[in-house]
């Protein structure tokens, strides 16, 4: 249990033996002044319901934020997905251009080697160097949402230190 979460249920529970223990001081009616009149009310009972309604509140805020950082989270993922499969593809159809383009170079040379062979082989080394670039583009994207993510996380707190 995080230290914060675990000082905030010491407070509510000192709060609640506190309330408890002085009960009859809390249940004890005082004048109370809501503006354009004068009520006689435990003042101690409004201040506990006001702590009640703040609590509440504050707990609908936290299950607010997580519920929209898990749905962002959920997205980027999807996102990240679909890069992934776009590269992989990419990946596919640059091989299958390179088979194609050796096959109709083969055939058309009809085996001859010397100069046909060199710009194959230049052809090859472009390819190769292109589909490097791309895959390192993708892997850099990739790895820049992983880190916005996790700063993101790390800004709501939602993240354990050292992950």
């Amino acid at each position: 249990m995080k230290a914060g979460t675990l000082l905030l249920f010491l407070v509510l529970a000192a709060t609640a033996a506190f309330v408890t223990l002085n009960w009859e001081a809390v249940v004890a009616p005082a004048d109370l002044s809501i503006g354009i009149a004068i009520v006689k009310m435990p003042l101690g009972l409004v201040l506990v319901g006001l702590l009640v309604l703040i609590t509440a509140l504050f707990l609908v805020f936290v299950v607010y934020l997580q519920t929209s950082v898990l749905l962002e989270t959920r997205r980027q993922a999807r996102e990240i997905k679909a890069s992934r499969e776009l590269a992989d593809q990419a990946e596919a159809s640059r091989f299958t251009e390179l088979r194609s383009f050796l096959e109709a170079e083969f055939a058309r040379r009809g085996g001859h080697k010397g100069e046909s062979q060199d710009a194959v082989l230049e052809r090859v080394g472009q390819l190769d160097r292109d589909l490097r670039v791309v895959i390192e583009q993708s892997a850099n994207s990739l790895a820049a949402c992983v880190g916005e993510l996790e700063d993101r996380l790390d800004k709501a707190g939602l993240r354990a230190p050292g992950n």
